[in-house]
């Protein structure tokens, strides 16, 4: 197991993830959560979006509602979910000079 390695400014290492199963809501009947949760001030993020959402939406709306807002990231834990390993999400990533670091799901 790896440790992580503590921020030292805010928004510089993020804990990125879905909530899903939601009934449909809101005036686009949005069914998901995309959460970013900063490593620093355990401050939330919580955007609405669809669960059917591809990783060019999510790469748009991560850009648009959050990287504007809190600037780049040094480092994303997510878990292993295929919009995060997709070739067009990790080639973004690399753009930025984000890492890009995978946890295990959780498994009741």
């Amino acid at each position: 197991m790896m440790k992580i390695q503590e921020p030292s400014r805010p928004w510089e290492i993020v804990h990125m993830d879905w909530v899903t199963g939601l009934p449909p809501g809101g005036d686009r009947s949005y069914n998901a959560f995309l959460v970013f949760v900063d490593r620093c001030s355990k401050t939330p993020i919580f955007l609405p979006c669809h669960k059917d959402d591809i990783a060019t939406d999510t790469a748009l709306l991560t850009w648009n509602r959050v990287v504007s807002w809190t600037g780049i990231f040094t480092n994303i834990i997510s878990d292993r979910d295929p919009k995060f390993t997709s070739a067009l999400w990790t080639n973004h990533q690399q753009l930025f000079g984000t890492k890009l670091s995978f946890s295990t799901a959780y498994h009741p």
